[in-house]
């Protein structure tokens, strides 16, 4: 492979706003796998934002972009999986695999799909230091011929349209609304885009935490809902304190220590069966690897308000944020029910717009 920007290459970032700003070219935040394509002729290479190659993972896609894009390029975009008009990040994640014989059969049954919203070189030109409204043009000549699984990322610069984006695309899997800078060249690793992503409030059991790396302080809580059948369900973590909180939550949350997790409603985190049952903390990642995923578990007995963005079926898609403890709500009242849901689009209208 020689192409003008070689991988790996460090996605550009966003960093996050609470309302988006206007002057800009707006796209959806996708959620998926951010990738880097790389292809010279019959080569291509798909990078991850971490460096990770995902090549082996997606056959499906690797000949679908040799049938649909330049022969020589560097596309930057996002890796996707649709199931019933939205994006389903759950299937997503089961197309990482070490089994080859699974990840063909995955390739038939829930194949991938790639979103691309910029490009960093075409033919021996590289584009990083192109303005992005020239890259964006660029981009929709190098795919004006794509289809179906490559699409190109729809694109305003209207700030009314942007925001009804916002309000209308959750619906079909999609978590907020980016904003570049149409001047801005492509610069690798940086936090040089906005990030608008919907927040929403829950009220959450505390039923757990995980220590911290450095040492005996919280590094996350482990956060509980009950469902319609009255069990506690694992959503997710809050963390992002600092380590003066760490140290604090660690000292108020001793109380509720509990020696094991007998008589805890996760007690049977570590068995396979109840793992696929219930959702419980501790289950096995293909992502974390050998990363240890053991837990400290508390009587679910306090409340907390946490800040989450959007759900991914039955659990927080992203760590939430902690906000306050909520001394004047009874555990039991934590359920599902208190959750928004958002109103239904369908993903083809927004690849189609």
């Amino acid at each position: 492979m020689d192409l003008p920007v070689m991988p790996p290459v460090e996605p550009m970032l966003a960093k996050s706003a609470a309302t988006i700003p206007p002057g800009m070219q707006y796209e959806a935040k996708w959620d998926g796998f951010r990738a880097v394509v790389f292809r010279d002729g019959d080569e291509l290479e798909l990078g991850s934002r971490s460096g990770r190659p995902l090549t082996r993972y997606f056959p499906e896609l690797v000949a679908a972009l040799k049938d649909r894009v330049p022969e020589r390029c560097v596309l930057d975009g996002e890796i996707v999986v649709a199931r019933g008009g939205r994006l389903d990040f759950d299937a997503l994640l089961e197309r990482i695999h070490p089994a080859a014989s699974r990840v063909r059969r995955l390739a038939e049954t829930t194949p991938a799909a790639f979103v691309a919203f910029d490009l960093l070189a075409l033919g021996d030109a590289s584009l990083l230091a192109t303005p992005q409204r020239e890259r964006r043009r660029a981009l929709e000549d190098a795919l004006r011929a794509a289809g179906d699984p490559v699409f190109t990322a729809p694109v305003t610069y209207e700030l009314d349209v942007a925001h009804g984006w916002f309000e209308r695309f959750e619906g079909a899997g999609l978590d907020g609304v980016i904003a570049k800078p149409p001047d801005l060249p492509y610069r690798p690793g940086e936090r040089v885009m906005v990030k608008v992503k919907h927040e929403r409030t829950a009220d959450c059991v505390v039923a757990g935490l995980r220590p911290h790396k450095s040492g005996p302080v919280v590094g996350s809580l482990l956060l509980g809902l009950y469902d319609a059948g009255g069990r506690l369900q694992h959503v997710g973590v809050c963390g992002a304190f600092t380590m003066k909180r760490r140290q604090e939550l660690m000292a108020e949350l001793e109380p509720l220590r509990m020696p094991t997790a007998e008589g805890h409603p996760w007690q049977d985190w570590a068995d396979a069966d109840a793992q696929a049952a219930a959702r419980l903390p501790g289950g096995p990642s293909r992502w974390t690897g050998k990363k240890d995923l053991s837990w400290i578990p508390l009587r679910p007995e306090r409340v907390c308000e946490v800040a989450y963005d959007h759900m991914q079926g039955d659990r927080f898609r992203h760590t939430a944020r902690f906000r306050r403890w909520r001394p004047d709500r009874e555990p039991a009242g934590c359920t599902y029910a208190q959750l928004e849901e958002p109103v239904s689009y369908d993903l083809a209208e927004v690849l189609g717009g």
